[in-house]
């Protein structure tokens, strides 16, 4: 896969907007990326879930109402909230309006066929089999009513896939999110799905990052997502609770062998910022992120060094000085985007540490205390072959200190993080 070389970074409207983003607040958000985070890296702007749901108001789905569809058995945006795609435009003057911008765009869909194709039998472009003929009715997601699953042995399951595809290129998608496929331990993983529409991309002409939601995903099936995703979710929806961000710790770790140039392993979405603007999702409403400080920055640290994707949820363009200033650091996003080797080093009770080669012989270590009062964390450099006196810089803080000999320390706050560039004095 040529998409992907590096963790995919950008802004998926899901946790302010849930299901009810519209046409306009994709645009603001895409204006401000533009603006003030595309240099850094930030390129995908994704419309999250039920675009194609006219009357979609928070994260709560309204079960079996009418969607929008056309005459193929594939659902298309609501004009009512995406006025562009009026006419049969879809989503291509939204995408070229994104693309203009010098950014990226993509979409959230749903695995398998939509019900009410099933239901009235509709046609699917380039076969002869219709809706009805390739549903798996049994195969169905517990939380959303939208879709069917589709039976890969059927005859027309592929030209469905492809059909979708081949209209998400015309319109000009970058990016598709795909959900209820990956969640192995929750839900099931469709591999016949996943096969579907890794083929179906392969056939569309265009490159597209493939992200495969929910998870968590299982060990067991990481070489066949690592042949066929570029991105897919080590855990459920991550939200603003401490609790929610101490077990990536560990999924961080028992993944990290596979992160890779065209397959990452995803630890979900920064729910930082003003958040759950239309949205009731992880106990909250309007809010702003219910994190401390310090546990944001454990946050972005684990992410960067770990070196997951980076999809913001919050809305961008009422960013707290705060909460840009964990967007906007270069030398963290200079790490996160170059760095090797990227593992734990050692976990001892409260105390993680992550270390990775930087590109220029730098090493970086990320010292987390992960307890409930302040903690020293040392770290011996020669467990990452460091055998002088060294030169220590703080990424967060741009402090530098000379240390002279192999040992690092430093004092890291309850839930916090410390991020260091280390290089020989």
């Amino acid at each position: 896969m040529t998409v992907a070389q590096t963790p995919p970074m950008g802004w998926n409207s899901w946790d302010c907007y849930g299901a009810s983003v519209t046409e306009a607040e994709v645009r603001g958000n895409a204006e401000y990326m533009a603006q003030n985070l595309r240099d850094l890296g930030w390129e995908y702007v994704i419309v999250d879930i039920q675009w194609y749901e006219p009357g979609a108001y928070s994260s709560q789905y309204r079960p079996f109402v009418p969607l929008e569809m056309d005459e193929f058995s594939r659902l298309i945006p609501a004009a009512n909230r995406f006025p562009s795609a009026a006419g049969g435009l879809g989503f291509r003057p939204l995408a070229e309006y994104v693309h203009s911008l010098g950014l990226k765009f993509g979409i959230h869909i749903m695995r398998g066929i939509p019900r009410q194709a099933v239901h009235h039998n509709t046609p699917i472009s380039g076969t002869s089999a219709t809706a009805r003929d390739i549903a798996h009715p049994n195969s169905i997601c517990p939380w959303n009513t939208d879709m069917y699953g589709v039976d890969a042995s059927k005859e027309g399951a592929q030209a469905y896939y492809n059909s979708l595809f081949e209209l998400y290129a015309s319109w000009g998608v970058d990016f598709v999110k795909v959900d209820d496929i990956a969640a192995s331990r929750l839900y099931g993983y469709h591999a016949p799905e996943v096969e579907l529409i890794r083929n179906a991309i392969d056939h569309c002409g265009r490159e597209m990052v493939l992200s495969l939601s929910p998870g968590p995903a299982a060990l067991h099936a990481a070489e066949h997502l690592k042949h066929h995703a570029s991105m897919w979710r080590m855990t459920d929806d991550l939200w603003d609770h401490w609790e929610h961000v101490q077990v990536m710790f560990d999924r961080c770790h028992e993944w990290s062998q596979h992160a890779g140039p065209g397959h990452w392993p995803d630890a979900d979405m920064l729910p930082l910022g003003h958040i759950g603007i239309r949205s009731v999702d992880g106990g909250g409403a309007d809010r702003m992120c219910r994190l401390s400080e310090d546990e944001q920055r454990t946050l972005m640290t684990l992410w960067c060094i770990a070196k997951s994707p980076l999809m913001f949820g919050g809305e961008l363009r009422d960013l707290d000085p705060f909460t840009l200033s964990l967007l906007t650091n270069r030398e963290v996003l200079h790490m996160h985007r170059t760095s090797t080797g990227n593992r734990q080093l050692f976990r001892r009770g409260d105390q993680v540490v992550w270390t990775a080669r930087g590109e220029a012989g730098e090493t970086y270590l990320a010292l987390f205390n992960t307890g409930m009062e302040p903690d020293i964390i040392q770290v011996n450099g020669t467990l990452m072959g460091l055998n002088a006196s060294l030169t220590v810089s703080n990424l967060w803080t741009g402090a530098q200190v000379t240390e002279h000999s192999n040992q690092i320390s430093a004092e890291v706050p309850a839930h916090g993080a410390v991020l260091v560039k280390v290089l020989p004095a």
